[in-house]
C-alpha cells in the first residue's frame, strides 16, 4: 500500500456523487400494505419527492408517485416535518394530501390518475403566509383533515399565529378560507395533533416563548364539542421544566406520552378520566436513563409508536439509537436485532394487521433507509434501497466510526464520534499523524450520528480525519447534559470542541498544526467562535451560521427560534454586554486563521445580513478567506450543484492550509 501525503488519496467518492445522493428518506406512513415515505432530489433544485412500495409484492420495487415539479415540504418553523398524510378513500384507493413548497398550500392528489393534485386550502394574499404540517384523519362523520396552520400575519418574522384546523376534503375551502375550521389554540407553539380512537377526544402539545419545546410543554386533551371544535381543554402531563415532545392514543381512555420528567426523554401512560383529566399521575413504562424522544426540531416524530398487538415500537437509546418493542403491561423491552445502530423518530405501522414497523434506519455500513420490521418475529428488510443508489462508499471506503469520550474543561464528558483516515489502497506517511476536522452539529440541541455519511467518506477517502463532537447542549444524554449550555453558548461548545481537538493531537492521532473546525447553523456559530477564541483550529468552514447575537435576538430570525437566546446567552437586553462579547462578529480582530463562509440568500433562519456583517468586519485584516452565497439555497444546501460547490471548497480550503495537492477546484481567498 503507498504511503502518500494526507488529504491526496485518491478516491472515488466524488463530490458530485456526494451531491447527487445527499440526503435520506423520511416520513414513512402506510396504508394496509403500501408504504410510502420521502425522498430528497439534490438534482432536481433540491425537491422532496413522494415514493411508495407494497409490502407484499416487493417485486414491484419502488414507485415515485409525486413527480416534478412537485414539493413535498412544509415551512411550518421553518424546519418543517411531516409534510403529507395518507387516506384510504374505499374505491378510489388510496390518496394523499400534502404540502406543496412552492405556495405552502396542502393538496389533496390519487396516485395513477390523469388529474394533477387539486388545492384544499385558499391562496393567501401573500404567498406561503398559510402553512400546514403534521395532519391526521379527522374524527368518523367528518370528512376532514386537522393539522397545525401557521399564519404569518404581518412583516415582522415574529407576526404569527398558530391553530389547530380542520381543512374540508371536499376542496371548498380553496376559494372560501372560511371552510376553515379553528378546532383548538391558546398556546403560541403547537404540535402532535392525534385523535382517540373513537374520535371524541383531540390530545395535543403547546408551549410558549421563551421556552423551546425541550425546555418546557404541556399534553392537553380536550373532548370534541358538536361543532367540531376542542371543548374544555386540560392539560395532562408537561410543565415547567418537563419536555414532552410525543403523545400517542393507546385506546380511547389510555394516552402514551414521551416526557423527561425524570431527567430522560421516557415513555409513560396517562389514564384519562371521563371529565377529560389525567385519573391519576402518569405511571413510567421504561425508566431507564435512555432517550425515548428527542428535541421537537420538526413536527411529526414518532420515536414511539402502539401497535394493534398491545405493544409499542420504541426508539431509544443514549447518544446511537435502536429499536425495541416495549410491553405496557410488564416493562419488558425486546431488542429488534437488525444491523442498523441509527434509528430515527419516524415510526409508522403498516402491514394489513398493523403487523408490521416501518422506520428510517442506518449505519456506519448501511445508508438511511426506510426498513420493515415484523413485528411477530423481529425480520426485517429493507425497503427503499435500490442497486446503484449509493456513491462508492460501499466499497471499502465507508469511514469507519468509533464513538468515544473525551475529558473536558473541569473533568465534564464529552461525547464525539471519530472517523479516522480510511482508504483501502492507501496510507499515510509513515510517523506522520493526519490532519483533523472538528465538526460541530446544530441546534446546538442536535447530535451526531454513526450513519454512514458520504460527506464524511468525502474526507477520510482522502486522508483526513473527521470528528463529530456532541458538545455540552447536544441531545441523547439526558436533560442535565443538553443543559449544560444554558447561558454558555459559546464557551461550553467552543471548549468542548477545542479539548476534543487536543486531545486527538495529544495522543497522537491528529497532527496538531492540521486542526480544523467545521459547522453549519449553530455549529456555523460555534466553528466562528472557536476561530475568535482558541488557538487550536488553522482554518474554519462556517456555513449558514449566527455571528451576531444582539441582531439575531432582536429580529433577525423567525419566530420559532426568536426567544432561544434567553436560555442559550440570558435575558434580553439584561444581559446585552454578553451578548455583545460573545458575537464573532465583535470579535473579528481575534480571527486570523483562513475561513470560507458560506450561506444561502434565502435563509430565513439565520439570514445572510449576518454572515456579510462578519465579512465587513474582517476585510482588510490581512486573514484569508472567502464568501460563497448560493441562489435559491435556504437553511442547509438542498440542490446537487451547491452541496457539490460547498465540499470542493472546503477540500480545497484544507489543501491551501494544511499543504496537499488536490483536484478540487481552487478556492479563491482573499485579505
Amino acid at each position: 500500500m503507498p504511503h502518500l501525503p494526507y488529504g491526496s488519496w485518491p478516491s472515488p467518492i466524488g463530490a458530485d456523487a456526494v451531491a447527487r445522493h445527499d440526503g435520506a428518506p423520511g416520513w414513512p406512513a402506510a396504508v394496509g400494505e403500501e408504504v410510502w415515505w420521502t425522498e430528497p432530489r439534490p438534482e432536481e433544485g433540491g425537491r422532496t419527492a413522494l415514493c411508495r412500495t407494497r409490502l407484499d409484492r416487493p417485486e414491484d420495487g419502488v414507485e415515485e408517485v409525486l413527480g416534478v415539479p412537485w414539493n413535498a415540504r412544509t415551512r411550518v418553523h421553518e424546519y418543517g416535518g411531516r409534510p403529507y398524510l395518507l387516506l384510504d378513500r374505499a374505491e378510489a384507493g388510496t390518496a394523499a394530501v400534502f404540502s406543496e413548497y412552492t405556495d405552502q398550500r396542502l393538496y389533496l392528489f390519487f396516485p395513477g390518475q390523469v388529474q394533477p393534485p387539486s388545492p384544499l386550502t385558499p391562496a393567501p394574499e401573500v404567498p406561503g403566509a398559510l402553512r400546514y404540517a403534521e395532519a391526521v384523519a379527522g374524527p368518523p362523520g367528518r370528512d376532514e383533515v386537522w393539522c397545525v396552520r401557521e399564519e404569518h400575519t404581518g412583516p415582522a418574522p415574529t407576526d404569527v399565529r398558530r391553530a389547530l384546523v380542520a381543512v374540508p376534503m371536499d376542496g371548498s375551502a380553496a376559494q372560501d378560507p372560511s371552510a376553515v375550521r379553528v378546532v383548538a389554540e391558546g398556546r403560541r407553539f403547537l404540535a402532535c395533533p392525534r385523535l382517540s380512537p373513537d374520535g371524541e377526544r383531540l390530545s395535543w402539545i403547546g408551549w410558549d416563548h421563551p421556552d423551546m419545546p425541550w425546555d418546557s410543554t404541556f399534553l392537553t386533551v380536550a373532548a370534541i364539542g358538536p361543532d367540531g371544535t376542542a371543548a374544555e381543554p386540560r392539560d395532562v402531563a408537561g410543565g415547567p421544566g418537563e419536555s414532552v415532545v410525543q403523545a400517542e392514543w393507546g385506546d380511547a381512555a389510555t394516552l402514551f406520552c414521551v416526557s423527561d420528567a425524570s431527567g430522560w426523554w421516557n415513555p409513560y401512560q396517562i389514564t384519562i378520566g371521563p371529565d377529560g383529566g389525567a385519573a391519576r399521575a402518569p405511571v413510567a413504562l421504561a425508566p431507564d436513563q435512555e432517550e425515548y424522544g428527542g428535541p421537537l426540531w420538526t413536527l411529526g416524530q414518532r420515536w414511539i409508536l402502539p401497535l394493534n398487538s398491545g405493544l409499542i415500537a420504541a426508539v431509544h437509546g443514549t447518544g446511537s439509537t435502536r429499536l425495541s418493542l416495549l410491553c405496557p403491561d410488564s416493562g419488558a423491552l425486546t431488542d429488534v436485532a437488525t444491523p442498523h445502530t441509527e434509528w430515527s423518530g419516524k415510526l409508522a405501522q403498516a402491514g394489513a394487521a398493523g403487523g408490521t414497523v416501518v422506520g428510517v434506519a442506518a449505519s456506519p455500513d448501511l445508508s438511511s433507509q426506510v426498513v420493515a420490521v415484523v413485528a411477530a418475529d423481529r425480520s426485517w428488510r429493507s425497503l427503499s434501497r435500490r442497486a446503484g443508489d449509493e456513491p462508492e462508499v460501499q466499497h471499502g471506503y465507508a469511514p469507519r466510526a468509533e464513538r468515544r469520550v473525551f475529558t473536558g474543561p473541569g473533568g465534564r464528558e464529552v461525547h464525539a464520534i471519530v472517523h479516522p483516515p480510511h482508504n483501502p489502497r492507501a496510507d499515510g506517511p509513515e510517523g506522520e499523524p493526519p490532519p483533523y476536522a472538528v465538526w460541530a452539529h446544530g441546534g446546538p440541541t442536535g447530535r451526531s450520528t454513526t450513519a454512514q455519511d458520504a460527506e464524511v467518506a468525502y474526507f477520510t477517502s482522502r486522508g483526513i480525519g473527521v470528528v463529530q463532537v456532541d458538545y455540552g447542549g447536544s441531545t441523547g444524554y439526558g436533560r442535565a447534559y443538553r443543559e449544560r449550555l444554558r447561558g454558555r453558548w459559546g464557551v461550553v461548545d467552543v471548549e468542548d470542541c477545542a479539548a476534543v481537538a487536543r486531545a486527538l493531537a495529544a495522543e497522537g492521532s491528529a497532527d496538531p498544526d492540521r486542526l480544523a473546525i467545521r459547522g453549519g447553523s449553530a455549529g456555523g456559530w460555534t466553528a466562528a467562535a472557536a476561530l475568535a477564541a482558541e488557538d487550536v483550529f488553522a482554518c474554519g468552514v462556517i456555513q449558514y451560521p449566527i455571528v451576531d447575537l444582539a441582531g439575531w435576538r432582536t429580529g433577525e430570525t423567525h419566530d420559532f427560534e426568536s426567544q432561544y437566546l434567553e436560555s442559550l446567552v440570558g435575558p434580553w437586553p439584561q444581559e446585552r454586554r454578553r451578548y455583545e462579547e460573545r458575537s464573532p462578529v465583535n470579535r473579528a480582530d481575534a480571527i486570523t486563521a483562513p475561513f470560507v463562509l458560506m450561506q444561502g440568500d434565502e435563509d430565513e433562519i439565520c439570514p445572510p445580513v449576518q454572515a456579510r456583517r462578519l465579512l465587513e468586519r474582517v476585510k482588510g485584516r490581512g486573514v484569508p478567506h472567502a464568501y460563497m452565497e448560493f441562489a435559491g439555497e435556504q437553511h442547509g444546501f438542498r440542490r446537487a450543484e451547491s452541496i457539490q460547490a460547498a465540499l470542493e471548497a472546503e477540500l480545497s480550503l484544507y489543501a491551501e492550509v494544511f499543504g496537499f495537492d488536490t483536484d478540487a477546484p481552487a478556492l479563491e481567498l482573499r485579505s
